[in-house]
């Protein structure tokens, strides 16, 4: 007995498509491209994110290293010490004065970010005993900005419009200029989001306060931890 199914050969007319505009041609695409085109767009437009969100990574500003006996909190704060011991993505740093534990989040997983004896600046938020790392200058002067980005979330639509030039712009100047006009000193720009900065500043009686800057220049203070 046989198995074999006959298919139905029957011949049926395709009907040509209706002609356009004089002189044009209609070209008929596969269904299979614009699958494979609505699947390439996102990666190439992630990949050109990606390499753009490179190039723009948040940096804090600077600020001068304390001696570890002098650490307070603060949300802008560094320390210049040697490397003594390491614990995964934590590591204490030594200089002449005493000892402090610095936490490094995921990008110091593994205990590899620094090596024990090494003489490294670390700047960051000094709280609860703690000074979480932003910025890791090893001896040979290489620099780690560590933490995200900055910015709005990925993915999202301001972040789209962030990695090709269309986001909005801090003016940090004129920011600064805004927060001293509350009354603020020692500004520290410590971060930044989809339309605001993050600043650590001192108020009038000198005490440290962390501030929420929009980038229309409305100053807010955080609570403090």
């Amino acid at each position: 007995m046989s198995s074999d199914k006959t298919i139905d050969g029957t011949g049926r007319e395709i009907p040509e498509p209706a002609p356009g505009p004089a002189g044009s041609r209609r070209i008929a695409v596969p269904r299979r491209t614009w699958v494979v085109g609505a699947v390439a767009a996102p990666l190439f437009l992630g990949a050109v994110g990606l390499s753009l969100a490179q190039g723009t990574t948040f940096e804090p500003t600077p600020v001068e290293p304390v001696a570890i006996q002098a650490l307070a909190p603060s949300g802008a704060t560094a320390i210049r010490g040697n490397v003594a011991e390491i614990f995964g993505n934590k590591f204490v740093v030594q200089d002449g004065t005493g000892r402090a534990l610095v936490e490094t989040g995921r990008a110091g997983e593994g205990g590899g970010l620094v090596a024990k004896g090494e003489a490294v600046t670390v700047q960051g938020r000094f709280e609860r005993g703690f000074l979480h790392a932003s910025v890791l200058t090893h001896g040979d002067g290489r620099k780690v900005v560590l933490g995200p980005a900055g910015g709005p979330p990925t993915g999202s639509l301001d972040w789209a419009k962030d990695r090709i030039g269309l986001g909005p712009t801090p003016d940090l100047p004129a920011l600064t200029a805004s927060v001293q006009a509350a009354g603020y000193s020692d500004v520290r720009v410590t971060g930044r989001g989809p339309r605001h900065i993050e600043v650590a500043a001192k108020d009038r009686d000198g005490r440290e306060r962390q501030l929420h800057v929009g980038f229309d220049g409305q100053v807010r203070e955080r609570p403090m931890p």
